[in-house]
């Protein structure tokens, strides 16, 4: 029974990911395929905002002492994962959405929201709403690898389950693995990460929810590991 399970995405959240592995009794081996970092940044007046959206955990890992002033403002987040990272950073008030970055704004604004600041990375999916305007501000950078490293080929040559946290990793890791699509089988976290790592893989499984849990539990499934 093959337990081994691949998880690219950044550190620390590839460590959590493979704690919460390991309790499920998979085999998981880390590789990132992004180095993040934070850059400087300045800060627009919250006084002119009614929420702050948060559409990764890295908004909130990495934006530093400049997001003291908004810690007041109710905060909201995709996934539990950056609901974490809100509530380590000092929001108090956080609301979940559902899905992803879009879901995300139609909650917003079907709640009444009307402006919302949004730290992001330097690399980011537009995203707008009629009834809600964003304003954004860049405050990591997150730089791609530019070749598959060795524990990534020794993982791959074990036929570890590869994990997919973001649209932008299925891109990534596509663009990388090239000719061993036919034998790597993914694990996606969203219908739009499964779509963005195109065609051609041995096997892609979606997970029921846009949830780091939700993708291990499809990962224990498709191992065919029984939690312990």
């Amino acid at each position: 029974m093959n337990r081994r399970i691949l998880i690219l995405r950044p550190i620390p959240g590839a460590e959590e990911t493979a704690a919460r592995a390991r309790a499920l009794a998979l085999e998981p081996a880390v590789a990132p395929l992004f180095e993040v970092r934070p850059i400087p940044w300045s800060g627009p007046d919250p006084a002119r905002f009614d929420a702050v959206m948060l559409t990764s955990a890295n908004g909130a890992r990495h934006g530093g002492d400049g997001m003291t002033p908004f810690l007041s403002l109710p905060c909201w987040a995709v996934g539990e994962a950056t609901e974490e990272a809100a509530a380590a950073r000092g929001f108090s008030n956080i609301r979940t959405g559902p899905s992803d970055g879009a879901a995300l704004l139609e909650a917003m604004a079907a709640s009444g929201v009307q402006t919302a600041f949004h730290p992001s990375g330097i690399d980011h999916i537009p995203l707008d709403h009629p009834a809600l305007q964003v304003r954004r501000t860049a405050v990591y950078v997150s730089e791609a690898r530019r070749e598959l490293s060795p524990a990534l080929l020794t993982a791959l040559d074990a036929d570890a389950l590869v994990l997919l946290h973001s649209p932008r990793a299925a891109r990534t890791f596509a663009s990388l693995v090239d000719t061993r699509r036919i034998t790597t089988r993914l694990a996606a976290i969203s219908t739009a990460t499964a779509e963005a790592a195109g065609d051609g893989w041995r096997s892609i499984d979606i997970a029921a929810g846009p949830r780091d849990a939700a993708l291990l539990e499809l990962a224990a499934k498709l191992c065919q590991t029984k939690r312990d």
